[in-house]
């Protein structure tokens, strides 16, 4: 497990990465979502890496089904997406820093 606490305080987001050893698609699951992190939650947000290859029964634990997943564990509610992550409005949503319909750049 590797963790990676950016500082601060205020709405803290508290992410965990689950990924299933050192995959093109894990690695590339964890550059978007610390780039993602660092545009849109700086000093804002605690991540966790998981590997599921060296923690099996974490998998199981956690219910994960398939890596790379990231959980949103804090601020409730508790959010899933699974994939590497390249889709950052779908990231965005699920960190609820998505801009609503209609809103205005």
């Amino acid at each position: 497990m590797d963790v990676h606490d950016s500082g601060g305080q205020g709405d803290r987001h508290i992410l965990r990465l689950y990924v299933a050893g050192p995959t093109r698609q894990s690695t590339r699951a964890l550059v978007n979502l610390r780039k993602i992190c660092e545009e849109h939650l700086k000093g804002r947000y605690e991540m966790e890496v998981v590997d599921l290859l060296q923690n099996p029964e974490i998998a199981a634990q956690d219910q994960i089904i398939a890596a790379p997943t990231l959980v949103r564990l804090s601020p409730a509610p508790v959010r899933r997406l699974i994939g590497d992550l390249s889709q950052t409005e779908r990231v965005l949503m699920i960190l609820d820093l998505a801009p609503l319909v209609g809103d205005e750049i």
